[in-house]
């Protein structure tokens, strides 16, 4: 408005055009994504300048095509590679072919571990993501999942066993015991899923590689103090090495982990 001084005017533009990016976000992750800017900013101010653009989160979209490539019994996690958790989420191409996302989180950091797109993934394909992302930062405690049949297969607790990490099976039907992966799966499908439309499977793989990557490097998580995933990882990373005593294994030693994850996986080959 033509009343506001420069600074108030700038500060509007700049919430606005975050809204605009990310409509799926709040007022208040747009006041986070402002004060990791360097911006200090009120949390009521963002809102009221987001009600007077008419700005807020609908809770019906529609989806558009994107332009360019782009149980176990609960036990608390204490340090990352404590629990990995994974499960498969369901979408389809613009021309209703299905296809199955393989998704993995870090219930400690919070961070997405993998998002792997494929028209159809059984018990060796997910053995291989698994393994892609042991061998970048050493095995998991303890990888929890639903009783599927690929979770469940042979294939996978032989060498899930091989690894030395525990299976922690929900029960069957209960997805709500398996609570970080569901979360994940919500704000996947609100955020990405639900607003595009994939004319080939890769264009899906290259947009679940791109959402990752922002989810994980600059979208703040509220649970996590508005930090991202990957700075509040950095950070307790950081206060395991002042305290090795509480540091896990996968953590003292993941060259050893990565070494024994590779030799496995020349045996089932």
């Amino acid at each position: 408005m033509p009343w506001r001084s420069r600074p108030s005017r700038e500060l509007a533009q700049r919430v606005v055009e975050l809204s605009e990016r990310h409509p799926r976000y709040g007022y208040r992750r747009i006041t986070a994504l402002l004060r990791r800017a360097g911006l200090c900013v009120n949390t009521k101010r963002v809102r009221r300048i987001r009600a007077e653009g008419g700005l807020r989160v609908r809770k019906r979209q529609r989806k558009t095509r994107r332009l360019g490539p782009a149980i176990s019994e609960r036990q608390k996690v204490t340090h990352p590679n404590h629990v990995w958790s994974c499960d498969f989420v369901h979408d389809q191409t613009s021309s209703g072919t299905g296809f199955k996302v393989f998704t993995m989180v870090d219930e400690h950091t919070r961070e997405c571990l993998a998002a792997h797109a494929a028209w159809s993934l059984g018990s060796k394909d997910v053995i291989a993501v698994i393994a892609e992302v042991m061998a970048r930062r050493g095995a998991p405690g303890h990888l929890r999942s639903d009783n599927g049949p690929e979770f469940i297969a042979y294939a996978i607790r032989d060498w899930l066993g091989e690894q030395q990490v525990d299976t922690l099976y929900i029960n069957p039907g209960s997805p709500w015991e398996n609570p970080y992966i569901e979360s994940f799966h919500d704000k996947l499908r609100d955020e990405f899923l639900n607003r595009e439309l994939f004319d080939t499977l890769r264009g899906a793989q290259v947009g679940l590689a791109g959402f990752r990557r922002e989810y994980n490097t600059q979208r703040p998580h509220s649970s996590l103090g508005y930090l991202t995933p990957a700075e509040f990882a950095a950070k307790r990373r950081a206060e395991l090495r002042s305290a090795p005593v509480l540091a896990s294994p996968s953590l003292a030693n993941p060259t050893q982990t990565t070494q024994n994850t590779k030799q496995s996986l020349k045996t089932l080959v």
